[in-house]
């Protein structure tokens, strides 16, 4: 085996193993060994202590001697392994993180006993996020979305007054008459009626603590289709309460800072008050995301579920939005769900906005799983 593996395998396996492995580190690689050992080894050697230059420090040379993906990854150990509540209640600790999803998630979860002190530097984090995804994620959601209504826009029989002659002409240039110098237009394309909105879209989000980076990138989405004129979106979260943050959507910041992550979670309730708002159920796609662990009466969960997708509803449950892997999830739920023909999978964010375009068009959402190599739930799970 080389050196260079040797050192690998030293400070992979730690300081415990140097007599094992006796190689000689550089000045850097003992710093690195150190910061791993602080992490990795906390628990028997005391880890980085409450102190917080200690974690400020650690969290300025964790950024030193990683790339960010790996830094990212150290950070969620931390919060794990040595439940590092400070790095997020301190404004200092908050400058010094590198900002991502998880991080957004474990904010939220503490938005409770955050100082005000620190209030105003956990924004600006959840901005720095908010403003990343929706540079990535607008343009996607924007044009699926459109271009699915557009597509159920087009009035094929329109008036007269009513005619779009571009399109029109465009689609009957074949059945240009040379003699005539002009056009029979045997398809005629319409602008169609223009109403407020086409389709309704609720977002039904379960705000308990497994379901954190779904609620970032559920929010990120929401805030995005609320800028489409075509689609009325709503925003409902909730735990064992309802909340209905649709008036947050113009600001996903805000409508972060208005989510409480953690308790317990009440479906049912949920539901219940989805199925109040909706007023034209026919042109109404229901997003529910959760892991279906009912707390609270499951017979009713099912039951106002049932009454959703009988009054005409397409209901999808996602158990999962989020780039974090297959997802726990009550399998009896999920089977019971499928039963009714709604569809129950997790989905990636990146694929989200081809979702949504494929449910305002009422295209078959088994099988667009299915086209996307998605393994939809109703199997056993639990």
């Amino acid at each position: 085996m080389s050196e260079q593996s040797l050192k690998r395998w030293r400070l992979i396996l730690g300081n415990e193993t140097k007599d094992e492995l006796p190689v000689e580190l550089s000045l850097r690689e003992v710093s690195i060994d150190k910061t791993l050992e602080a992490l990795y080894n906390g628990d028997r050697k005391g880890g980085l202590g409450s102190s917080s230059p200690n974690v400020t420090r650690w969290l300025g040379d964790i950024r030193t001697y990683f790339p960010n993906t790996v830094v990212k990854v150290m950070q969620q150990d931390a919060l794990k392994r040595l439940n590092l509540t400070s790095m997020l209640t301190e404004p200092e600790m908050l400058e010094a993180v590198v900002p991502d999803v998880h991080l957004v998630a474990n904010l939220m979860t503490l938005g409770r006993v955050i100082p005000e002190k620190t209030k105003d530097t956990a924004r600006q984090v959840v901005k720095k996020v908010v403003d990343e995804l929706m540079q990535k994620l607008a343009s996607p959601m924007q044009q699926a979305v459109s271009g699915s209504l557009n597509k159920a826009r087009k009035n094929r029989r329109p008036r007269h007054n009513e005619i779009d002659w571009n399109t029109t002409i465009r689609k009957n240039l074949k059945h240009y008459q040379e003699e005539y110098k002009t056009i029979i237009p045997e398809v005629r394309i319409g602008y169609g009626k223009k109403r407020k909105a086409m389709k309704d879209i609720v977002l039904c989000l379960d705000q308990s603590g497994s379901m954190g980076t779904s609620v970032v990138y559920s929010g990120i989405f929401g805030a995005v289709m609320a800028s489409i004129p075509a689609i009325r979106t709503q925003m409902v979260v909730f735990d064992t309460a309802v909340a209905d943050l649709t008036e947050e959507l113009q600001d996903p910041v805000d409508l972060l800072f208005g989510v409480q992550l953690g308790g317990g979670t009440d479906i049912n309730k949920a539901l219940t008050y989805c199925q109040q708002i909706i007023t034209r159920p026919l042109d109404t796609v229901c997003v529910l995301i959760t892991d279906l662990y009912e707390g609270g009466d499951e017979a009713e969960m099912r039951k106002t579920a049932l009454n959703l997708v009988s009054s005409g509803v397409q209901v999808i449950t996602l158990l999962a939005l989020n780039d974090d892997g297959a997802p726990s999830y009550c399998s009896r739920n999920a089977a019971y769900f499928a039963s009714l023909g709604i569809p129950v999978f997790a989905c990636t964010p990146n694929l989200f906005p081809d979702l949504m375009a494929a449910a305002l068009s009422k295209q078959d959402i088994g099988l667009w799983a299915s086209s996307h190599d998605i393994r939809t739930a109703g199997i056993k799970n639990d």
